[in-house]
């Protein structure tokens, strides 16, 4: 008891002297600052966590975003015991203690564990194997948090058998947000002191933390401990004392991970892309980050051969003479040849404007934090899994073997750091060299849609992949062409949330396993309708489930406030979505989409209705046993209805007055169904579209006559003609 006494004593003091990160950590998704990509409403982890059933999770990102607080986040939501290793103190030891421990709780409690691995790339290969049959058989479920790519340092066994997450730096905007919340928490923070803070400073802090919140938090803390106060009780905190408490940005660079493979596959591929201005760039992160000149030589030997070649037989030799004379100079006056043998090979011949590299320098200290291109990414160990080295387009393969590609970093597209002169050789290409540039500055703007930074990963589902397959393999060749024809061109993301809007499960077959981190809504026309879908789904996981509302009043009652979509998509049956006096759907739908949401809908009117197809396949003994000016009658009467029904179509004016940029491609096309029982239920149940139609225009007997000369034609072959609009737009805000 006296030890349980300490012991609490000892934690309350812990706490209260903790750094400001530590205390600030924290403990409900609701305070969580960030990683909306993978953490808003709606997408698998947010879910997984509320549902308490996360699996096996590898969380990859850089320090300061978020991974252990996230843990503790899960911790705090689980029923199962949690434990914590952090691998640069422990061993095979305590890792077969907490295992021992774990088959102890399971067996005689039932009860699961969580085991938390902190920095779980500096276990050893045996450490790491010695975990691999523990998480094989579920007596423990694993969380590893690493800065490093899992794909480099982890066991492939355990990166197979866990979903991978990839946290992002933060956001400036959030970043200010935890400035906020130091400063007005009066518990954990500095709420309960006079502190004032100018925006140039506060600006400062979050620009040099670089997307690092414990880095942000400690140099707050230290600006505040650090500062006196003033005659009236106030801290100041201004600029120059922003200043002396974060005074340098760390370049995110490791020399045996990603950061490595990433950067040097960017220098090389822009060497071979001739873009010299992007060589240059990575050069200067690859030298302000600590890399070996020797392996910067290497490699440009290599290009030298592999991509230039005998197309200048001189590259070789400029370059081996440059990693000569480096030998003899050293650094830093080293720097002028290393860049000199860049820009020869990026030019395919020599430059006297070398000192662009030090253009590039300046700017690489002063920006933000800059992520390699998806695309330019070393795709050989994780293309699968994140999508890197997607999209890249090889030079070579082109006329000229050149193309135009982004080659730097979004953010700093148009920017110049090698400036040829208009003499001798680089004065001859000058101009060609210029009209690059701006082809590859317009390339930029649609690679950032095209290539997308791809931010998780997981194994495969077998039995969500075989429920899929079974979806589709019900539905007819004619279906599933229109299945692919809506979602063509969708560049759906694993964590997009796609509403749905359609009365089949078909539609939602695409969105569902293109974004299983995401989430699929399905918005269906009556309850009827949901009832029937929520019965098709019952054999899938809650957590691969579609969410489904009905068309009531406002539905989006039954979701989050914070549920937002990137995607909305669909066939259109229910014709109250569509008519232009019916609005108020769509502004609603509107509400809830991100900025650049898109939009694939799919409709269909017939060129002819039912009476006219049974006129087609009637013999002259069958139009006996029917009134003839009946039929003639309801084809004209049809034709009429059908023609109102397109006039609903402007609807379309309304969602551009919302914002909508939308464009439309038509189709028609011709079939047959079979005539069926199911066929005439369709046709004739009351509630019906179609009965509808009927009860309005003719009388019941001739309902009856009609129902009757469907039955009679049980099994035969209907001739059917459909004029299709596919709807492609985005939203504009």
């Amino acid at each position: 008891m006296i030890k349980d006494l300490f012991t609490y004593q000892g934690e309350q003091y812990l706490q209260l002297n903790a750094p400001l990160a530590e205390r600030l950590r924290p403990k409900t998704l609701d305070d969580f600052v960030g990683q909306t990509a993978i953490l808003a409403e709606g997408r698998l982890l947010r879910r997984a966590i509320a549902a308490d059933r996360v699996g096996n999770l590898l969380l990859h990102g850089p320090p300061g975003v978020g991974k252990t607080t996230l843990a503790r986040i899960i911790a705090l939501n689980t029923r199962s015991h949690f434990s914590v290793l952090n691998a640069v103190l422990s061993g095979i030891k305590e890792l077969r203690f907490e295992v021992d421990e774990a088959k102890k709780r399971l067996e005689r409690y039932g009860l699961k564990t969580i085991l938390f691995i902190d920095e779980v790339h500096r276990f050893n290969s045996a450490q790491q194997d010695a975990l691999l049959p523990w998480v094989e058989n579920g007596t423990v479920t694993l969380i590893g948090a690493t800065t490093e790519n899992p794909y480099f340092e982890v066991n492939k066994a355990l990166v197979s058998r866990s979903r991978l997450f990839r946290l992002k730096h933060l956001e400036p905007n959030d970043l200010k947000k935890l400035i906020n919340r130091a400063l007005t928490d009066d518990q954990q923070g500095y709420g309960d002191r006079k502190i004032k803070i100018t925006n140039e400073a506060s600006d400062h802090l979050v620009d040099v933390a670089n997307g690092d919140a414990r880095s942000l938090l400690n140099a707050l803390e230290l600006a505040v401990e650090s500062t006196a106060t003033d005659d009236k009780g106030y801290i100041n905190i201004d600029l120059a004392i922003a200043e002396e408490s974060i005074q340098e940005r760390a370049v995110l660079y490791d020399k045996q991970g990603d950061a490595h493979f990433d950067t040097i596959s960017a220098f090389i591929k822009s060497l071979r892309g001739s873009d010299p201005d992007a060589a240059l760039f990575w050069l200067s992160r690859m030298i302000d980050a600590g890399e070996n000149p020797r392996f910067i030589f290497r490699r440009m030997l290599i290009a030298s051969a592999e991509d230039v070649g005998l197309a200048d037989p001189q590259a070789i030799v400029v370059v081996e003479s440059c990693a000569a004379a480096f030998e003899r100079v050293g650094l830093p006056e080293g720097l002028y040849l290393l860049a000199q043998a860049a820009l020869y090979l990026a030019s395919t011949n020599k430059s006297n404007s070398i000192l662009g590299f030090f253009e590039a320098q300046k700017t690489l200290r002063a920006a933000q934090a800059q992520e390699v291109p998806s695309h330019l990414c070393d795709g050989h160990r994780d293309r699968v899994a994140f999508g890197d080295g997607i999209g890249y387009k090889y030079p070579h393969s082109f006329s000229e073997h050149w193309v135009n590609q982004q080659y730097l970093p979004t953010a700093l597209q148009g920017q110049v750091f090698w400036k040829p002169s208009d003499q001798g050789w680089e004065g001859e290409r000058r101009l060609k060299m210029l009209d690059r540039r701006a082809a590859q500055f317009a390339a930029a703007l649609e690679a950032s849609q095209e290539n997308p930074l791809l931010l998780t990963s997981g194994p495969q589902t077998p039995v969500l992949e075989r429920w899929f397959q079974r979806q589709i393999n019900q539905e007819g060749n004619r279906f599933q062409q229109l299945l692919a024809k809506l979602w063509s061109g969708a560049l759906l993301q694993r964590h997009d949330r796609v509403l749905v809007v359609g009365n089949s499960l078909l539609w939602a077959l695409t969105p569902l396993r293109a974004s299983p981190e995401g989430g699929v809504t399905i918005l269906s026309s009556s309850l009827n309708e949901t009832s029937r879908l929520s019965a098709e789904l019952e054999v899938l996981d809650c957590l691969y489930r579609p969410v489904l509302i009905n068309a009531s009043k406002n539905p989006f009652d039954q979701l989050s406030d914070e549920h937002y979509f990137e995607w909305i998509g669909g066939r259109i049956y229910n014709q109250d979505l569509i008519k232009k006096d019916n609005n108020k759907m769509w502004q609603i739908i509107t509400s809830r989409c991100t900025p650049n949401t898109g939009l694939r809908l799919l409709m269909s009117f017939p060129l002819k209705g039912p009476a006219q197809s049974l006129l087609e396949i009637l013999s002259d003994s069958q139009r006996n046993t029917i009134d003839n000016d009946l039929l003639h009658n309801l084809v004209e009467l049809e034709q009429s209805y059908f023609k109102a029904q397109r006039k609903d179509f402007l609807f379309m004016e309304k969602l551009e007055e919302l914002g909508w940029s939308l464009e439309t491609e038509v189709w028609d096309e011709s079939f047959t169904i079979r005539i069926d029982n199911k066929l005439e239920r369709r046709w004739f149940e009351i509630g019906s579209s179609y009965r509808n139609f009927l009860d309005k225009n003719v009388s019941n007997q001739h309902v009856e006559s009609i129902r009757r000369l469907l039955k009679a034609l049980l099994g035969k072959q209907l001739p059917q003609s459909l004029s299709n609009i596919k709807i492609v737009g985005r939203l504009e805000i």
